[in-house]
This record gives C-alpha cells, sequence and structure tokens, in this order.
C-alpha cells in the first residue's frame, strides 16, 4: 500500500537549473528523535546548487555518493505537524526553523524543498516570532555560518578543513573587513561584527552601499572602483564570504596578528606567507545546531539582525530560482515559498 505523497523537487540526474523536477514524492514519517514540519519556506543555499551539479567544485574523491532521486535542501521553516514518541523537546504546532542535517546530508538528506521534512529535533530552533517564515527560512545556514565562524563554533567536532580547531578572534572595537557583504553570509556577519562592537568596512558592488550602510557598515568599498587590498591596511580580521584562491588577495589589508577568515577555503595556497606575516587563516564547517538558532532567534525577533530577501518564488519554480542564484550579485537570500 502506497503511504501519503506529497510535493516536491527532486533530482533524477545532475545538471543546471533545467534538471529540478516539481513532482509527486513520499511523504517522510518522522523517525526517534525527529519531527515532521509542514514547511512553509525554504532558504536556498550555494550547496544546494553544488550538489545540485554533481559537487564539479570539490576533488572526486570528496564528492558525496549520491543516490537518485533526491530531495535537495537544508533550509526551512514551517509548523510542527507530528513528532516521534520519544521527542517532547516540540510539540505539534509549534513554529520552527532548521537547518536539517549538515554537513551530514551533503548527499541530499536534508530534503527540504518539499512540502514536508523530517528533522532531527537537535536541528531544530523555535522561530522568532518577530519574523515571518520567509525571513526564517533564509536565515538557518547563513546565519550559523556567520555565528559559527564569528561568535561561538559550539561544537567539538574535529574540522575537516584543518588541524586545528576553529576559534572565533575578539570583536570589539577592531576593524573588520567583510568581502561579499551583501551576500547571504555577507550581510549577517557584517551586522554580527557590528553588534560585537566592530568598525566594519564592507566591501560589494556599489548598488550595495545603501543597503550595507543601512545594516551599519561603517565604510563600503565598491570594488568594481578600488581594490580593497590597495587601500585597506591595519584590518584586525578579514571575513571573506566569497573564498576560494582569491581570499589570499587579503594578507596586505591585515596588521600582524591578525586573521583571514575564508568562509569557503578550497583552493587558499597562501598558507606559508600567512605564517610570514603573522596571520592566522582559519575556516570552520558550519554545523546544524537548533540550540544555536533558538538563542541567535533573539536577535531576529528585536531587529538587532535583519534579514535581506533578493527574491522569492513558489516551490513549484525552484529551477526558476536557481537561474536567479546563477546570475550572481545576489542582495541576501533567495526563498522558495511552500505554504
Amino acid at each position: 500500500m502506497m503511504g501519503e505523497m506529497m510535493k516536491a523537487v527532486r533530482l533524477h540526474g545532475f545538471g543546471g537549473p533545467e534538471v529540478l523536477v516539481y513532482e509527486d514524492a513520499p511523504k517522510p514519517e518522522p523517525k526517534p528523535g525527529e519531527a515532521l514540519i509542514r514547511v512553509q519556506a525554504v532558504g536556498l543555499n550555494p550547496p544546494d546548487w553544488y550538489l545540485r551539479d554533481g559537487y564539479r567544485m570539490l576533488p572526486p574523491d570528496w564528492r558525496p555518493q549520491v543516490s537518485f532521486p533526491v530531495i535537495l535542501g537544508t533550509d526551512v521553516s514551517g509548523i510542527v505537524e507530528a513528532v516521534a514518541d520519544d521527542v517532547d523537546a516540540v510539540a505539534v504546532g509549534d513554529e520552527v526553523y532548521a537547518m536539517v542535517r549538515f554537513p551530514a546530508g551533503l548527499a541530499g538528506e536534508g530534503q527540504a524543498y518539499a512540502q514536508y521534512v523530517s528533522a532531527p529535533v537537535t536541528d531544530i530552533g523555535r522561530k522568532p516570532a518577530g519574523i515571518d517564515h520567509v525571513q526564517a527560512a533564509a536565515a538557518p545556514m547563513s546565519l550559523l555560518t556567520a555565528w559559527q565562524f564569528l561568535v561561538d563554533l559550539g561544537h567539538d567536532e574535529p574540522n575537516p578543513l584543518q588541524p586545528d580547531r576553529h576559534r572565533p578572534v575578539p570583536l570589539a572595537g577592531r576593524i573588520v573587513l567583510v568581502n561579499g557583504a551583501a551576500g547571504g553570509v555577507g550581510h549577517l556577519a557584517l551586522q554580527l561584527a557590528k553588534w560585537k562592537g566592530a568598525h566594519v568596512v564592507a566591501v560589494a558592488s556599489g548598488r550595495h552601499e545603501a543597503l550595507l550602510r543601512d545594516l551599519g557598515a561603517d565604510e563600503v568599498i565598491d570594488y568594481t572602483k578600488s581594490k580593497p587590498e590597495d587601500v585597506v591596511r591595519g584590518a584586525d580580521l578579514v571575513v571573506d564570504a566569497v573564498g576560494g584562491p582569491a581570499s589570499a588577495r587579503f594578507l596586505p589589508t591585515l596588521k600582524r596578528g591578525g586573521a583571514l577568515f575564508p568562509i569557503f577555503p578550497l583552493g587558499f595556497d597562501a598558507a606559508a606567507e600567512a605564517k610570514e606575516l603573522g596571520i592566522t587563516v582559519s575556516a570552520t564547517q558550519v554545523r546544524s545546531d537548533g540550540a544555536q538558532l533558538t538563542e541567535i532567534g533573539r536577535l531576529l525577533d528585536d531587529g538587532t539582525i535583519r534579514i535581506v530577501i533578493d527574491s522569492r518564488f513558489p516551490l513549484a519554480e525552484a529551477r526558476q530560482a536557481h537561474e536567479r542564484a546563477a546570475k550572481g550579485h545576489i542582495q541576501g537570500k533567495i526563498v522558495l515559498t511552500a505554504g
């Protein structure tokens, strides 16, 4: 006998946005330690298109083994529909948000592009009452990334990206440069650094300047007119939300004893130069953490931290949402609405 069905966005093979198929899929049931969430909105993140594309940006031996069909996504906001017998941390009817099974679910176990998702209760946070489901769905991965890099790692898991544990650095009274400051992680890193008392230099294209100043940036560098590495000196921390091999260009902007945090560290090959300059280069892998989402939710609730929405699409138009992402220059986050 066939179980209940729902609508979901699935892959039956790797490729571009055209491989996203909106179709019927089995409705999940909560396993022990899980809750079933009736999804109201889904936040898009780079790992979504990395998975859709077959993780071609990773070395072959790093690529997760994917079993098709697979449902994309990790970030949701919604309403608890059911809970397993052993769950009492959340109850039916609760409004929640979560980054589901990350990084454990890199092969598609998050399954968020759907009308329903089952999630470990440890991944689930209380949705802030002061924001709607669209804003809440946009938050989890980007906000947890900024928080775990800058404020509190929140776990003792081994760091897959480097031999040493990542450690946030003091921010109060420090000069912090945020590259890619208008993007998903960048606009939140900017706000967290400002909340912690930093002087924030935001790097983005000029069209984002008004937004970045509104979010608290003390200085804005339009990278289409000036290279930040040519004009900034004496920074204490660079948060490079773009990352990759080009992160090395920010080493001259930092003072001795400063730190460079590339959010996407793959390809960085200037470790020897950084050591010679007395600069710490460190990164970490963001991890699901419902308790942190509940904690940070207070900052979303009272408006200390704002979530910027670039665009929104119905769940059935996930392909168009990925096409928007592929155009780049995203201001904040892209969201799918499912409720």
